[in-house]
């Protein structure tokens, strides 16, 4: 908004009469007679105030201008356009454009709107009020035109992993100039603006440089626009198409609780995801060649009753138009689980030792085995084919089961060595009882044999036959 006070009265009479002549012949004698009545109405005074505020708009919609007057006396209000074109006096419009159209007319305001605003109504509208001297006000009007066109554009449709693409995104015809922003995602990017004018208008156009990655395949670039006369999120969008090679992983279907051992089956799935697709995965064995007895059907490789000799890496390989890659498997095949035969029993008549001798045995063979069994590891959970400090700690276990076994053995030889003794010495005592005297022989100690013994001993030789007594 800006006021003056025009230099003399006679400067705006000479803009009234210009008015006059701009308009139709048969408006001109109404003008004059509202300008004869103006001019009787004129004070002498000061005091007078008039004012206006700018106007923003954007294009296409209503802008409203109001001449406003402080300590009204009745005083005549005019409206000009930038090319001092009258368009009300008072409540009367000389200008043919029924764009503008009347809103308030008061003797201390003239309200008038514009509708449909273009470009070409951007500038100065004067409010002018005769008084003495005469006053004048202007206020701008500025019209806002958002982007008639928002483009963007990709280098490449199909861009390679790893490599780098340009982004172009274009708003046309705005006034003033936009502003552009990109996202990748929700991730904003930061791109090169240049702006180009002509005509008042402004063409921006922004480029982005785009390294992309296998992750960005499908995700959306944005370009969005910041304008003054936009509401909201006036944006466009391009999805990324990224080709990149194979992402390989192995993974195994049998055994289950992925422990290998010999005897068992194995069999691993090769699962590879590109773009494109893989057409062809392989399977190799890296360092040597593959068992005679693997089978392989397609992503899938079985090996039948493993042994020693199926030890190693094995490679599955995938490739595409981008490149290929692989993933290693490394087997190690177990020995068989230790099994405890059942115990025997044996059913004998024949003497004492030999009874003694089977509980033995079977003390010796079944006890230090239940302690092996017991230091065994628990192959469904302990130990994994892929965990190295698993199957330490397996060997480990299988190793105190034989210390265990050797000293049980040791211990049950010792234990019958004993029993033997015991019998040997229990045989031998029995067979030599030793001698003792009964009554009958008293005195008969310096006899030279048995049967002297008795003959020579009390009761004489008639109860010799009855005395002896003989020992086995």
């Amino acid at each position: 908004m800006a006021s003056s006070v025009l230099p003399s009265g006679s400067q705006c009479a000479a803009a009234a009469a210009a008015a006059v002549a701009a308009a139709p012949l048969g408006l001109r004698l109404r003008l004059l007679l509202l300008l004869l009545s103006a001019a009787a109405l004129i004070p002498t005074g000061d005091g007078q105030n008039l004012f206006t505020k700018d106007v923003t708009v954007i294009e296409g919609e209503v802008a409203t201008i109001s001449c406003q007057v402080n300590k009204s006396d009745d005083s005549v209000i005019q409206l000009l356009n930038p090319n001092r074109q009258t368009i009300y006096f008072r409540d009367f419009r000389p200008l043919k454009d029924s764009r503008f159209q009347l809103l308030n007319f008061s003797s201390s305001e003239l309200k008038v709107s514009l509708t449909n605003v273009s470009i070409s109504d951007e500038g100065r509208y004067f409010c002018q009020l005769y008084t003495d001297p005469p006053q004048e006000s202007y206020t701008t009007i500025t019209v806002l035109v958002p982007p008639r066109n928002l483009m963007i554009d990709i280098q490449k449709d199909t861009a390679v992993e790893g490599e780098e693409i340009e982004v172009n995104c274009t708003a046309m015809a705005s006034k003033p100039a936009t502003t552009i922003r990109w996202f990748k995602g929700s991730k904003e990017l930061k791109g090169k603006s240049e702006v180009e004018e002509w005509s008042d208008m402004y063409t921006v156009t922004s480029q982005l440089m785009l390294k992309v990655h296998k992750e960005d395949d499908g995700v959306p670039v944005i370009c969005q626009v910041e304008h003054p006369a936009v509401t909201g999120n006036l944006q466009t969008q391009r999805y990324l198409e990224v080709q990149y090679k194979p992402q390989v992983r192995i993974q195994m279907t049998y055994p289950l609780q992925g422990l290998t051992r010999e005897g068992d089956a194995l069999e691993l799935t090769c699962d590879a995801v590109g773009k494109p697709q893989p057409v062809m995965v392989t399977w190799v064995r890296v360092d040597d060649e593959m068992p005679q007895h693997a089978v392989l059907s397609g992503p899938n490789l079985f090996i039948n009753n493993l042994n020693k000799t199926d030890n190693g890496t094995y490679r599955c390989e995938a490739s595409n138009v981008v490149g290929k890659a692989h993933s290693d498997y490394m087997l190690y095949v177990y020995d068989p689980p230790t099994t405890i035969p059942p115990p025997t029993t044996t059913t004998t008549t024949t003497t004492t030792t030999t009874i003694l001798t089977i509980i033995t045995d079977t003390t010796a063979t079944t006890e230090p085995a239940v302690h092996g069994l017991t230091q065994l590891p628990n192959s469904a959970e302990e130990l994994d084919s892929e965990d190295l400090s698993d199957s330490r700690a397996g060997e480990e276990g299988s190793i105190r089961a034989v210390d265990h076994a050797v000293i049980g053995g040791v211990v049950a030889v010792v234990v019958f060595a004993m029993l033997c003794l015991l019998i040997i010495l229990g045989r031998y005592f029995a067979r030599h009882k030793g001698t003792y005297f009964t009554h009958e022989a008293k005195g008969a100690d310096d006899a030279a044999d048995a049967d002297t013994a008795i003959i020579n001993a009390e009761g004489g030789q008639s109860n010799s036959e009855e005395k002896k007594e003989y020992f086995i």
